[in-house]
Order: C-alpha cells, then sequence, then structure tokens
C-alpha cells in the first residue's frame, strides 16, 4: 500500500482558510491545533472547568448502558472506565446513522478520532478516550436513508431504506420494520459481487439488522463491530436517559436565548467583515432548539415573548417551556448551532473532529460558547482518502491518465475522446466535416438558380438542405456509435476509471459504501487504515493498493 497526498478542494473556503491560514479567520475560532500551546491550554482549562460540566459518574454509567447494548467490546468499558475519571479527555466526532453505516467518509471520521485521542494521550501524557457521537436526534429521513455500491455492470446503484409511518421524528424515534432491512440487505447481496470475503461480510450485516427496529441502533451495532475492539465509545444524541443529564444545559440554553442568538447574529456580521457567507441559517428571532411534539420535530423560534414553531403548532412562554423541559427532557433536541455547545457541556472536548462544511459552520459558534462560560475546542480535520486499487492505476497507467487528469471532468472527458479519435479507423468528424462543406459549395448556387425562377422554390430548397443536413449529422452520430463499440473495452475502462475515483462527480469517500470496499480488500483494510499515520490537517490522500 502506498499513500500519496493529492490537492482536493474543501467544500468551502472558510474550512480552507482555517486549516492552511488561521491568523486570517482566528476572530471565528478559539485556538489554533497545529500549534502545541493550544493542546496544553485546552487541556489545562478543561481542568479548571470540570465543575462546569455534566456529572463524569453519571455519564459514564448511561454510556455503560448504552454501549452495552450496541458496542460491548471490553475496550469501550475500560475506555469509559478512563473516561470517569477527572483529567481524561476526549476526542469526538459525529454523523448521522446511515444505511450500513452510509458513504466511506463516516468510517474515515472514525478512524480519525480513534488516531486523534491516540496522538493527543501521547502528546499529553495523559488518557484521552474516543467518542463518536451520533447524530440520532437529526430528523432529515431522506438525507440518511440510503446508500451507494458500484454494481458489476458498471452502474452506481441505490439501496434505500423504507420507513413506516412519514412522521418527521428524529431517526433514532423512526421504525423500521423487518421487512425493511431484509430488502435492504438483499439488495446489498445481489449487487456485491462474489469476493472471498463476501459471506463474512453479509454475515455480519444480517445478524447487525436482527432486532434493530431503527437506523440509529443498525448504525451503532455496525459501528461497534467494527471499531468497538479500539476502544471507540459511542452516543447517541437522541438517547432519552441522555437528555435527563442534559436537562441543565438545555434549562440554560432557554433563559439565555436572547444572548445566544445575539452571538449568531454578531458572528454573521463578523464573517460578512471578512468576506465569508454562513454555511448554517442564522434566523431571526431563532431559538435554536427542537421540540418533539406527537409525531414531528419542530423548530422553534421567538414571537412576542413566546417559544413557536412556524406554524404555531406549539407554544409556550419561556416557564412553561421550562416546565415542558422538567417533565418531558426527551422531547428537546439541538439544532445545528446549538449541538456543539451541548457536546462540549457534556463531555470534557478536547478537540472535535470535522469535516469541511463542519468547520465552516462551526465558525459562527464560538461567541455563543462564551456566554455559556466555555471556550470552543480544538477543532480537527477529518482525514480524507481516496482508494485506488491495482486494476484502476494500471488502467491509468495504460492511457496515460494522472489524479488531475480524473479528478476535473472536462479535461477526463476531453482525454477520452483523444483516446477515441486516435483509434479510429477513419476521423468520423473530419470526413464528416468534409462532406457537409462540399454540400455547402454544391447547394448554394443551386438555391441562387432557384431564387431566380420562383421564390417559393428558394424557402423550398432551403427546408430541403436543412433536411440533408440532418441526416447527414445523423449518419455521423451512428458512425460515432459504431466506432464506440469497437472500441467499448477501452471505454469501459474509461467509464471505470471515473466512476471509481469520482462517481457521480463526487469524491469517492461522499459516495460509495463502506462494504463495497470490504468486499474487495476485505476486514483488515480497516486496520490498514487504522496504521497510515495521522494527519492532523487533513489533506486529501490517495491509497494506492
Amino acid at each position: 500500500m502506498n499513500v500519496v497526498q493529492e490537492q482536493l478542494s474543501f467544500a468551502g473556503p472558510l474550512a480552507e482558510v482555517y486549516i492552511n491560514q488561521f491568523s486570517a479567520v482566528e476572530l471565528l475560532y478559539e485556538s489554533d491545533p497545529s500549534q502545541s500551546e493550544s493542546w496544553t491550554e485546552r487541556a489545562v482549562w478543561l481542568d479548571q472547568t470540570e465543575h462546569t460540566r455534566v456529572d463524569r459518574k453519571a455519564l459514564a454509567t448511561r454510556l455503560r448502558e448504552y454501549n452495552g447494548r450496541y458496542n460491548p467490546d471490553p475496550a469501550v468499558g475500560r475506555a469509559i472506565g478512563q473516561l470517569e475519571l477527572p483529567g481524561t479527555a476526549v476526542i469526538v466526532g459525529g454523523q448521522q446513522s446511515g444505511v450500513f453505516t452510509g458513504p466511506l467518509l463516516v468510517v474515515y471520521k472514525a478512524v480519525t478520532i480513534l488516531k486523534a485521542a491516540k496522538a493527543a494521550s501521547d502528546r499529553l501524557n495523559r488518557p484521552v478516550v474516543p467518542v463518536f457521537w451520533i447524530a440520532g436526534e437529526d430528523h432529515d429521513w431522506d438525507e440518511v436513508n440510503h446508500t451507494y455500491v458500484l454494481s458489476q455492470d458498471l452502474q452506481v446503484r441505490r439501496i434505500r431504506m423504507h420507513r413506516g409511518a412519514m412522521d418527521r421524528l428524529p431517526v433514532s424515534f423512526t421504525k423500521v420494520e423487518a421487512e425493511a432491512w431484509d430488502k435492504a440487505v438483499s439488495e446489498l447481496e445481489q449487487l456485491l459481487p462474489d469476493s472471498e470475503h463476501k459471506a463474512g461480510i453479509m454475515e455480519l450485516v444480517r445478524c447487525c439488522s436482527e432486532d434493530a427496529d431503527n437506523l440509529t441502533a443498525h448504525f451503532a451495532k455496525l459501528i461497534g463491530a467494527l471499531f468497538g475492539k479500539h476502544g471507540l465509545v459511542l452516543l447517541d444524541s437522541s438517547d432519552p436517559e441522555l437528555r435527563r443529564l442534559e436537562m441543565p444545559v438545555f434549562e440554560r440554553m432557554i433563559r439565555q436565548n436572547d444572548e445566544l442568538e445575539s452571538a449568531y447574529h454578531e458572528t454573521v456580521r463578523d464573517m460578512a467583515g471578512l468576506g465569508y457567507e454562513p454555511s448554517a441559517e442564522v434566523a431571526e428571532n431563532g431559538a435554536n432548539l427542537f421540540y418533539i411534539s406527537e409525531r414531528e420535530r419542530l423548530l422553534l423560534f421567538k414571537r412576542n415573548d413566546r417559544f413557536e414553531d412556524r406554524k404555531g403548532k406549539v407554544t409556550f412562554t419561556a416557564d412553561e417551556l421550562l416546565e415542558e423541559l422538567r417533565k418531558h427532557p426527551e422531547r428537546f433536541s439541538n439544532n445545528v448551532l446549538t449541538r456543539p455547545l451541548m457536546q462540549d457541556s457534556l463531555l470534557p472536548v478536547l478537540g472535535s473532529v470535522l469535516g469541511p462544511g463542519e468547520i465552516a459552520y462551526w465558525g459562527l459558534t464560538r461567541k455563543a460558547f462564551q456566554k455559556l462560560g466555555l471556550k470552543m475546542p480544538l477543532l480537527l480535520p477529518r482525514e480524507s482518502f481516496t482508494v485506488i486499487d491495482g486494476t484502476i492505476q494500471k488502467h491509468m497507467k495504460k492511457y496515460e491518465l494522472s489524479w488531475n487528469d480524473v479528478k476535473d471532468p472536462e479535461v477526463f472527458h476531453r482525454k477520452r475522446s483523444a483516446w477515441l479519435a486516435a483509434q479510429e479507423r477513419m476521423q468520423v468528424d473530419e470526413r464528416f466535416d468534409e462532406v457537409v462543406a462540399a454540400f455547402g459549395e454544391l447547394y448554394a448556387p443551386l438555391l441562387e438558380e432557384l431564387a431566380g425562377v420562383e421564390s417559393g422554390l428558394s424557402r423550398l430548397g432551403t427546408v430541403n438542405r436543412d433536411k440533408i443536413l440532418d441526416q447527414i449529422d445523423y449518419l455521423r452520430g451512428k458512425a460515432k456509435d459504431a466506432m464506440e463499440k469497437i472500441h467499448e473495452t477501452g471505454l469501459r475502462h474509461f467509464d471505470r476509471i471515473q466512476l471509481s475515483l469520482f462517481p457521480l462527480n463526487k469524491p469517492q469517500e461522499r459516495v460509495y459504501n463502506l462494504f463495497d470496499t470490504l468486499n474487495r480488500f476485505g476486514m483488515d483494510w480497516i486496520e490498514d487504515l487504522l496504521d497510515i499515520p495521522y494527519e492532523l490537517t487533513g489533506k486529501h490522500r490517495i491509497i494506492y493498493l
């Protein structure tokens, strides 16, 4: 295995600048993780503010219960035992619970959390526990209900998970019937090519699907099976029992809601001054909290001293909302802007592993952290990879294609067309252009003569000319199709290269499912990922196998 760094632009300019030129955006972020003193200062601050966070013992008790059900490896138990002790910090990162873990980037985030925790522990000479924050409170079902694999006929195939009721509930509360699991697992089995690893992979998937009545449960079982032995602790952000521990934090968010809103709007203005647009909506009069009412997760706003959703389905005074919190904490959840605050209030967060889009919207939260007496943790870019197997490497070498050639769709199409043109027995475009030119030279004088006979004949002749040209173009297309068919094998090689590296014109890690990769390379491939040296900057790297 050879690992090479290649350039791949981030989702937005703010993340790029944060990583490469921190001083230009330090107004939006707390500290630069590339500086050693930032780590020491953060660790000292965590020690000094131990009393401000949720009680460690109560948190550890709940994490033991949750992980005992979904992620029971002894290494996880030891990690939770460490977390229970003062002085232990965490590296945390999160993601929604996707079908069969979702795209590869989810696995890369878990790998980065583990590597970053070990590196931080070595750096600070103190225990640092890796924690994966499952965003089970999110309710966007369409965002998480599918995954993709590359089929044997070179098609990017989608596997979609179906649910029963069409409620807008958090994903962790959305029921998935056994029939839906069976259908999705069957589709995965049919689409994955036969390999020496397939039977073991399908056994794992089926085992984790048993008794999983929602997507988060299945996700937790899979991530636990893959990473539990490395001590990765799982946390479901929608866990009702965890909500009870978070009640004091929600209470502060409600009592200081106007201050938080003001902080977000101030930061939007700061961003504008630096030349950036906010990557998350900062709504006017937004409470930045959700309330779960019956079968729907409702975003709250402030109107006339009341907390309401947009359509007025629920309405509370501040005191009524606080009373509801005390009675039903499980009905409350964070939005994208308050989730970082909750995470930092619950866990002793040394650093948070984030994708480029997350780094951008976290830039909105620094002043909000300060309003609650918190400090933004170190933000650590998620590692980013593209995997290129030996066959694809041979194809790229044969057709003289570089990474940059494939990355740019226009360049790739031009290279493909140039290769095809070089193989042609006849130069199709050149020959047809000659015919069209010769036809035009012969036909133009005829049209002039017809115009002298009768004007109507000239118009008829023009129509006739255009029809003939259309027929010539039709024949040109058929000739090209025939040439492509002759060179179908080579063109399939081009297609396979593009579909492997940039399916749907997106980076591989944002499309393909983990089990597509494990089916080719085996379960040890994850161990190989963990052996790749940690890259703090998150620069994109190519894994040549």
